[in-house]
């Protein structure tokens, strides 16, 4: 069986680990309002409607 000859070092140990750790950017779609970018399932910042009806005021 081959054996590592060298210890690794903790940061190269933590290095190669942290690489899992990235996050992905938030996906993005588009008002079908206003046409403007927004976070799928959420309320559109630029005009507050969501699923067809106003839900906020801006």
């Amino acid at each position: 069986m081959a054996v590592p000859k060298k210890k690794k070092s903790k940061s190269k140990t933590r290095m190669r680990r942290a690489s899992n750790w990235t996050l992905d950017a938030p996906p993005r779609s588009t008002c079908p309002r206003c046409g403007s970018a927004k976070v799928p399932h959420v309320v559109c910042a630029e005009c507050g409607w969501y699923h067809g009806r106003q839900a906020i005021e801006v």
